[in-house]
């Protein structure tokens, strides 16, 4: 372990969803490894206060009913932020995720929180640091070679073919179809308009899924907020999302809402 001069607390957060600024805590629990060695742990079951999405209810188990009597954040905020004072933080992503939601959850509370005046061993980060992830990496582990002429067009996509062909000889579970295989290495959510989820269909209504405006329906934003679609088109969004605001704004089109969206 570690050499601690003060406390470390490893914790991690299940939430409402992925926004770590805008969704709620759920459950939390955290592991207070003292420098003497000593643990202490804590978990707390959590009603956000608002609606936990099925989506995110079928990963973690957790539903409106598991949590409809369980204390809020804010009832909690004291003894939680009294378990965390003066401690460093550590999480498997934590710095992406599990601390900017634990931060905002005490600015509600108007707690500071502070994290910049912790110091963070985020997991994740030593497991990329350590295990490289890159093609090179692939090629020695299924190929058993060196990469020769890595970052050359030419050579990176022969590697590419020959780790695929090993991947799928090493791994016989894996879909045979590329159609398969795209569902498994990136689920498709009928619900959402795009890849990555950016507008989501919601009762019949294509809206925005992120964000400040997230859950506002683009047809109403045209209606009241147009410049909000606006500066849409100049962010860094995928050209699918790109096309639909577009169509939007100078045709007044949105694409066809799929059956499991239509409202009931």
């Amino acid at each position: 372990m570690l050499s601690l001069d003060r406390p470390l607390v490893v914790f991690d957060i299940e939430s409402t969803g992925t926004y770590p600024r805008k969704d709620r805590i759920i459950e939390l629990a955290a592991i207070k490894v003292n420098p003497d060695g000593t643990e202490e742990r804590r978990c707390w079951l959590l009603n956000p206060t608002v609606h936990i999405p099925d989506e995110t209810t079928a990963i973690h188990g957790i539903s409106d009913d598991v949590v409809k009597d369980c204390p809020t954040f804010a009832d909690k905020a004291a003894e939680i932020f009294a378990f965390f004072d003066g401690c460093d933080l550590s999480g498997f992503n934590a710095d992406r995720f599990d601390i900017p939601c634990l931060e905002e959850e005490f600015a509600r509370t108007g707690r500071a929180f502070a994290p910049s005046q912790r110091r963070h061993v985020d997991v994740q980060r030593i497991y990329h640091r350590m295990e490289r992830r890159d093609l090179c990496a692939a090629v020695k582990f299924y190929l058993g070679r060196e990469h020769e002429g890595a970052h050359g067009a030419e050579a990176d996509a022969e590697a590419t073919l020959q780790v695929l062909r090993a991947q799928l000889e090493r791994y016989p579970e894996l879909p045979k179809t590329t159609a398969e295989m795209d569902e498994y290495l990136v689920p498709r959510d009928p619900l959402n308009a795009d890849r990555m989820g950016t507008l989501r269909w919601k009762d019949g209504e294509l809206t925005v899924n992120f964000g400040r405006k997230r859950g506002e329906s683009l047809r109403k934003l045209l209606l009241n907020e147009p410049n909000f679609l606006r500066w849409m088109l100049k962010g860094d969004f995928d050209t699918e999302v790109l096309m639909i605001v577009r169509d939007l704004l100078e045709h007044g089109r949105l694409p066809p809402c799929p059956p499991e969206a239509r409202a009931k």
